[in-house]
């Protein structure tokens, strides 16, 4: 017997990239969480195998947690196409650019690193389009192959909600998690 599909509610956000304000970043949202937050927990535990709890308090912990990655800055593609949104559509309905997906098994980035360097510390996906639904499932990170997928999602979002929340993202004037990492 299978589960009913439960279908989750996607927001895509524009606000300035946490390390270059200059720059304009897609934030994601899933029912209201921001994905760096999820990704925080999914990944607690794995961290925890990895650092040493004496070498930072409780709240340094959390920040490094939210910090490990950032929104993804789709704008500067060299092309001048009048729609600054069209890459990021195409990217986030699995059209990722090279540079932005892992050749092997086609999984996309939906967020980046901190850093600016996306492929640095990015957090990927398989991104699975049908004309009915988008889903996200396998997110792993690439550079710790040895956590294997992270225990998070899969999501499945209706397709006409998912277009109209990439095709209109909610405009912040700051990073949504800025008031958590001390910046707001």
């Amino acid at each position: 017997m299978s589960l009913p599909i439960v279908e989750h509610r996607v927001e895509f956000l524009r606000h300035p990239h946490p390390g270059y304000p200059h720059l304009m970043a897609w934030g994601i949202r899933i029912e209201g969480t921001d994905l760096r937050v999820l990704v925080a927990e999914a990944t607690r535990a794995l961290w925890g195998r990895e650092l040493d709890e004496d070498d930072d308090t409780p709240q340094e912990r959390d920040e490094f947690l939210l910090r490990q990655h950032a929104p993804l800055y789709l704008d500067d593609d060299g092309e001048d196409d009048g729609d600054d949104g069209a890459r990021a559509r195409a990217h986030f309905l699995g059209d990722a650019a090279p540079r932005l997906r892992d050749r092997d098994t086609g999984a996309l980035f939906l967020l980046g690193c901190s850093c600016g360097i996306d492929g640095c510390w990015p957090l990927l996906a398989r991104v699975h389009v049908t004309a009915r639904e988008v889903t996200w499932s396998g997110f792993y990170q690439p550079h710790r192959p040895q956590w294997g997928e992270l225990p998070l999602g899969p999501y499945v979002f209706p397709r006409p909600s998912y277009d109209e929340a990439v095709a209109a993202p909610v405009p912040l004037t700051e990073d949504p998690l800025a008031p958590l990492l001390g910046e707001g």
